[in-house]
């Protein structure tokens, strides 16, 4: 039978080199990054919230037109 403990640390291992191989940012790297997602997540959603309401509004005109 094969020990799980062995296979758990082995993994662990070879997870800690490859996270010693990786470049991490620098803080100014990570904080622009984190303005740059802010602001295209802001602007994503205004563009959703502006083109909702564009096509209720549609549907509600259209709706009336019918009725």
């Amino acid at each position: 039978m094969k020990n799980p403990f062995r296979s758990t640390r082995i993994f662990l291992g070879e997870m800690v080199g490859e996270l010693q191989k990786a470049t991490w940012p620098t803080r100014s790297e990570l904080r622009d990054s984190t303005i740059v997602v802010i602001i295209a997540a802001a602007i994503v959603g205004l563009f959703t919230a502006i083109s909702d309401f564009s096509l209720t509004q549609v549907v509600i005109l259209f709706t009336d037109l019918v009725n």
